[in-house]
């Protein structure tokens, strides 16, 4: 038996990018914000992603989005807090 732990992970793909969504994103309300950005003709809207970096997307009637969902070994850089990203030039 493996002591390996597992956690869900989401990535959006937006085009031809794509972004694994950090832990304790709402899935729900992102779609939502993706839905009334695309019926608004087009808005910017934010997520964090792995790494706890947050990104800006401008999502309109011509972009497609992606959802996907699937189980993977625990990611440490994944805590969701972006007053702690993971990456900068002293985390070793």
């Amino acid at each position: 038996m493996s002591d390996d732990s597992t956690m869900v992970r989401t990535h959006i793909a937006v085009n031809d990018a794509v972004f694994a969504l950090a832990r304790g994103q709402d899935l729900s309300d992102l779609k939502a914000r993706i839905e009334s950005a695309v019926q608004a003709g087009g808005r910017f809207e934010t997520f964090t992603v792995v790494g706890n970096r947050e990104v800006c997307v401008l999502f309109s009637p011509r972009t497609a989005v992606t959802l996907s969902v699937e189980t993977v070994l625990t990611d440490i850089r994944d805590t969701g807090v972006l007053d702690t990203p993971f990456g900068g030039l002293f985390d070793f």
